[in-house]
């Protein structure tokens, strides 16, 4: 079976030096493409010098994460264009982030819009951060993005309802991750109402650590604990989320 990650961020400090050996032990588990999102320019290089490693298995990502949106979210942003001309599969980690203090919360409005246009122009799929922002964010994907506008809303935990308008605004899938492990997740139970043609895999790493290893850092071999959790709540084999949620991601990332 194959699988892909597609949120990991396998280059996070946590992993110091052993972001290699991190990406080795997935592909070992059979997880053979890893999508890594951008996080701000003090992590870029890191997170590209390990792509590098491992071309063909490893997809970059650019973009400005919420939590690292400030008053120079504008020179951020123009530090992003130095490296439009190379290989990339998404546009992203992008979105919003309420939860973590709201003190720039206009900034993180604007640099989204600025970042959907970026992905407009580069014809990439956008990967969307989104905690306690979805009427927000809704609104600014409805207003303003553009007719090819597509990607992932990261680290889905939202109702099936949630989940039915975010299908309203164009090819939009969800991530998947180790909270729909957890006892108590909601996710869980909603996994059951959405189409697997709509589900993406993926781990977050270092974060989101799934059941068995609650606790511990996270890392991308554990994605077929995952797929394993979705097969259950579905009551479909895992050889089938390993293919369906696979085609998803080359078919988006075009990886």
């Amino acid at each position: 079976m194959r699988f892909v990650d597609t949120h990991t961020h396998l280059y996070d400090e946590a992993f110091g030096d052993q972001g290699a050996l991190a990406v080795e032990r997935a592909v070992e588990a059979g997880v053979t493409k890893l999508v890594f999102p951008d996080i701000d320019s003090k992590t870029r290089d890191a997170m590209l010098e390990l792509a590098d490693k491992f071309p063909g298995t490893v997809f970059p990502a650019l973009g400005l994460h919420p939590t690292e949106v400030g008053n120079n979210w504008r020179e951020e942003l123009e530090k992003m264009e130095s490296y439009v001309s190379r290989p990339l599969c998404a546009v992203g980690e992008i979105g919003l982030d309420f939860y973590w203090s709201k003190e720039f919360v206009q900034q993180q409005k604007e640099a989204l819009k600025a970042q959907l246009e970026l992905a407009h122009r580069l014809d990439l799929p956008v990967i969307l951060h989104n905690r306690e922002s979805t009427e927000a964010m809704l609104e600014i994907i409805k207003n303003h993005s553009f007719s090819d506008t597509r990607g992932v809303f990261h680290a889905f935990t939202g109702s099936i309802e949630t989940f039915r308008e975010i299908q309203k605004l164009g090819e939009w899938y969800v991530g998947i991750g180790g909270v729909a492990t957890f006892k108590k997740a909601s996710i869980g139970e909603t996994l059951k109402e959405i189409p697997l043609d709509r589900i993406l895999l993926e781990t977050d790493s270092p974060y989101l650590t799934p059941v068995p290893h609650r606790g511990e850092r996270n890392e991308s071999a554990y994605i077929p604990l995952i797929a394993d959790k979705i097969a259950l709540q579905k009551g479909i084999d895992l050889q089938t989320v390993a293919e369906v949620t696979t085609e998803n991601a080359e078919k988006l990332f075009k990886i």
